[in-house]
């Protein structure tokens, strides 16, 4: 299996305090783990969007988008739940 960081996910985190980054980056890497490993960390929120997109919650606030391509995961964007929501919307 592959990860990729699509360029709207590297712009999504240009913005971002170090914290917020920081965060962002531990709940990727935790759901990387996941899905070499098969063993689902305590507290990583997956959840099925729409189709082919997955949601990762890192906080009450900051999701991560992602999606499966055959054996490649993209990591589209990260933002706010009011940001992948507006995301979702134009998909």
């Amino acid at each position: 299996m592959r990860f990729e960081f699509k360029p709207s996910f590297d712009r999504s985190l240009k913005h971002l305090d170090s914290q917020r980054k920081d965060k962002i980056k531990e709940a990727v890497s935790k759901s990387i783990d996941f899905f070499e490993t098969k063993i689902k960390p305590k507290g990583l929120g997956l959840k099925n969007l729409k189709g082919d997109y997955w949601e990762i919650r890192v906080t009450i606030k900051e999701r991560v988008i992602f999606r499966f391509r055959g054996e490649v995961i993209e990591f589209i964007i990260a933002g706010t739940h009011d940001e992948i929501k507006k995301f979702l919307k134009r998909i």
